[in-house]
């Protein structure tokens, strides 16, 4: 008799039933929330720009039933696409966020929020959430096939060979940076721009590279006027001497999220605003970019078109879209 042997598969992405541990806050606008779960033994260390989903109950703190916590579990598109088919009274909100620090021994994780009113379901669960309030999260298993990492996992950012970097962002990306920016070794250097609604909202960042952080208040002026401001003033300064050091003249077709002519967010607001290299750059220059998508594509636009940087070097994401909610 022959004994069969089963071996478990696990998917890239997986649910996690958390509990809030600790309630931190950082500044005016920040609060980082430490959830905590025995399974997170098991949640993806892959670090970096490593994006989640948060499960965000609905009016009567029930969350509807989609398969999330099905044996075996099922794969992403799986159960979004039943999430989506939802009848709009009974779809709960779905927030996409940034791991802040994953400390799988002891079983947590650390996700940041930006506060900014009750209007965001996100932010309104943020204000009224307490220590042992429940909230389900969806994100990398370190056992999958790539062990969460990639982009599989969530993972964007993706230098390659280079060294010279620029990384761009609101405040919503400003976890995905602080992360990123914690990690790079001392070999790295260039550029780093910040914008945060107020000056509280500088924040600690213990970075070993040598890269020159600018955190830009915003105050009272329009959503991404000073970050677009500081961007091109870089680009007058330094864009001669990066366009000419990324992967080779000529731009770059093929990459992920939007292909051909550039999106414009004016024109079509159900654009996929979200295009990264479609394999790692061969230059010694790389771009990273991410927060309000109609900021985010200009700044992009400026780079590659304004500036005659390479497009196969750099890396935008429209985390958000003025006006619009996530998965709307």
């Amino acid at each position: 008799m022959t004994e069969t042997l089963t071996t478990t598969t696990y998917p890239t992405t997986r649910a996690y039933r958390t509990r809030v541990a600790r309630i931190s806050r950082l500044s005016e606008h920040f609060v980082r929330f430490t959830f905590a779960d025995d399974d997170l033994q098991h949640f993806g260390t892959g670090g970096l720009d490593q994006r989640i989903k948060l499960m965000l109950p609905r009016a009567d703190g029930t969350l509807p039933e989609v398969g999330l916590f099905d044996d075996p579990a099922p794969a992403m598109m799986e159960w979004y696409s039943r999430w989506r088919q939802l009848p709009d009274e009974e779809r709960n909100a779905l927030r996409t966020y940034t791991v802040r620090d994953v400390r799988p021994e002891a079983r947590e994780i650390d996700v940041d929020f930006v506060l900014h009113g009750i209007q965001g379901p996100a932010s309104a669960w943020a204000l009224g959430a307490g220590v042992g309030d429940e909230l389900v999260i969806l994100g990398p298993d370190e056992r999958s096939e790539t062990g969460g990492r990639g982009r599989s996992g969530g993972i964007e950012w993706d230098p390659g060979t280079a060294r010279t970097v620029l990384l761009v962002g609101d405040e919503t990306a400003a976890p995905a940076i602080c992360s990123v920016l914690e990690t790079l070794p001392e070999e790295f250097t260039g550029h780093v721009f910040l914008e945060v609604p107020g000056a509280s909202d500088i924040l600690p960042v213990d970075t070993r590279a040598k890269v020159q952080l600018n955190w830009l208040p915003r105050g009272d002026r329009p959503h991404g006027e000073v970050l677009s401001e500081a961007v091109r003033a870089w680009g007058r300064e330094f864009g001669a001497e990066v366009a000419g050091g990324g992967a080779g003249a000529g731009g770059g077709a093929g990459a992920r999220g939007v292909s051909g002519a550039e999106a414009d967010p004016a024109e079509d607001p159900d654009a996929t605003l979200w295009e990264v290299p479609p394999t790692s750059p061969h230059g010694h220059w790389y771009a990273w970019l991410a927060g309000e998508a109609g900021t985010i594509t200009g700044l992009r636009r400026h780079l590659v078109k304004d500036l005659g940087i390479d497009k196969k070097c750099v890396s935008f994401m429209g985390y958000w879209k003025q006006g619009r909610a996530e998965g709307s």
